[in-house]
């Protein structure tokens, strides 16, 4: 499978974006939306941020306070019993969680889509109570020529999906929450099916303890409903834990194609596809057998949140799958890799 890897990965990293709040950090720049506006890729960025750490005793974050309109910084001690640091993105308490950065969208743009430039004036920062943790994994589509943006809203009351839209992708007017807690990887289809528009979602079920695909469609992009089961965790060990939606679907002679996160045993996120039918898309006709893509480069296993390749957006030009991807939880790498290939990965199921 001639999947071929950026010679330049990482193409974005920490290191090239610098902090919009004083005295902080960008630890991390991932999970990006994608699309081509005119002559340019335009990469909608999920920036993490943090206060710079300067006591080693202690670990500092910040999170949004609505009835502030501004921001609280908070300070944990490390030797707290009643702190739990053991997973890098958490701080866990008996009173309530908290995630050690605070994530925002931002906007860079390129002429040949391997080489960005920061756009200063577009940031989509925490605006309400919703927010209180960040903005976080956005998908991008474009309907007849509106842009139409879902990202992961992050807070005390839960996770949810919230949406926005444009008319050129630089200006950008929120539209309300679409999916509540606790849901996820939300993926709207970038075409109406006889008549209706369809999303891709994750829902969490602490009853089941299940992470896997769900569909729904609405009339409006606003409400949604008949809601169906899509796909369940695989039976090849690549996404035999959890799975989501990553990239918008794209439409093929075959059926509409999506490229999705797979969670194996040794919680190693990867990329295969999944094939639905035209006009049924809550049939699934085939999934990969063997991912596209799995961590192999030390970008890819060696990071923040390391042996993660996750996308949120992909160009399909030419053929060609140009996947956008973020690495380990701390970088945005690039990918190719021809459709042909993409669907010899492919068997055809019977069931879900």
């Amino acid at each position: 499978m001639a999947l071929i890897r950026s010679s330049l990965n990482p193409i974005l990293d920490p290191s090239q974006i610098p902090p919009i709040w004083q005295k902080h950090e960008v630890i991390g720049v991932f999970n990006a939306a994608v699309q081509r506006v005119k002559q340019e890729v335009f990469l909608m960025l999920r920036v993490a941020e943090r206060p710079i750490q300067g006591d080693c005793k202690a670990i500092h974050t910040r999170l949004y306070r609505e009835d502030l309109q501004g921001y609280r910084e908070l300070t944990f001690k490390r030797d707290d019993p009643d702190v739990d640091l053991t997973d890098t993105r958490l701080i866990q308490t008996p009173q309530a969680n908290y995630l050690t950065s605070l994530s925002y969208l931002r906007l860079v743009r390129s002429r040949d889509g391997v080489h960005f430039s920061l756009d200063n004036n577009l940031c989509i920062t925490p605006c309400d109570a919703y927010e209180a943790f960040g903005l976080e994994d956005p998908r991008w589509i474009q309907l007849k020529g509106r842009h139409v943006l879902t990202y992961v809203a992050v807070s005390p009351r839960g996770i949810v999906t919230r949406m926005a839209t444009s008319d050129n992708g630089l200006d950008w007017q929120r539209q309300g929450i679409i999916f509540g807690p606790e849901n996820k990887d939300v993926v709207l289809f970038p075409a109406k099916i006889d008549g209706y528009y369809y999303a891709l979602h994750r829902p969490t079920s602490p009853f089941s303890r299940r992470n896997e695909m769900w569909i729904a469609r609405s009339p409006d992009l606003m409400h949604w409903g008949d809601h169906r089961y899509l796909m369940g965790v695989g039976i090849h060990p690549w996404d035999s834990v959890k799975l989501g939606a990553g990239a918008p679907p794209v439409r093929t002679d075959q059926g509409w194609l999506a490229i999705y996160h797979g969670v194996d045993p040794q919680d190693r996120y990867s990329l295969g596809a999944v094939l639905l039918d035209l006009e049924h898309p809550w049939k699934v006709l085939a999934r990969s057998r063997v991912p596209i893509l799995s961590p192999e480069m030390n970008y890819e296993c060696d990071g923040f949140w390391g042996q993660v390749v996750f996308t949120c957006g992909l160009l399909f030009e030419e053929n060609r799958f140009k996947l956008y991807y973020g690495a380990s939880d701390q970088s945005i790498c690039y990918a190719e890799i021809d459709a042909e290939d993409v669907f010899q990965t492919l068997e055809p199921v019977d069931r879900v």
